[in-house]
């Protein structure tokens, strides 16, 4: 169950494509998606809670295509406090690429990444040994 919440105070805007981000909530828990491109930007942590919680996939509503071309993007700033974002990949699945901030530790996935992040199956396991290391 999600549902989108009016923007509070200042406008975040998406650190790939520069378009609006608006508050999406699930179950208590406030995540930011872009309106364009459909990236996802957790605070600290939540990103890794919610991989857990079954339906929190929902959250993650945009296209897997645009969100690999997006991908290609990897030199941003943080939207919450504007420090430069450093590229990581998740340990349990090293297909999946996201941007992390050092200084408020936020995430950020493009379309489809978190989808990929909660995903333990054959599908993700295959696509792990195809994928090439990130640089």
């Amino acid at each position: 169950f999600s549902t989108i919440l009016p923007l509070e105070c200042a406008t975040m805007l998406c650190p790939k494509c520069e378009a609006t981000m608006e508050n999406v909530d699930f179950y208590g828990y406030e995540v930011r998606r872009c309106k364009n491109c459909k990236g996802l930007w957790f605070n600290a942590m939540e990103h890794d809670e919610l991989r857990d919680i079954q339906g929190s996939e929902t959250l993650d509503t945009g296209d897997e295509k645009m969100g690999e071309n997006f991908n290609e993007i990897d030199n941003i700033r943080c939207p919450d406090c504007r420090s430069n974002m450093i590229r990581m990949v998740d340990r349990r699945h090293p297909h999946v690429w996201f941007e992390a901030c050092t200084n408020c530790y936020g995430v950020f996935f493009d379309a489809g990444e978190f989808r990929d992040f909660k995903e333990d199956t054959l599908g993700a396991f295959v696509k792990d040994l195809l994928t090439p290391e990130r640089t």
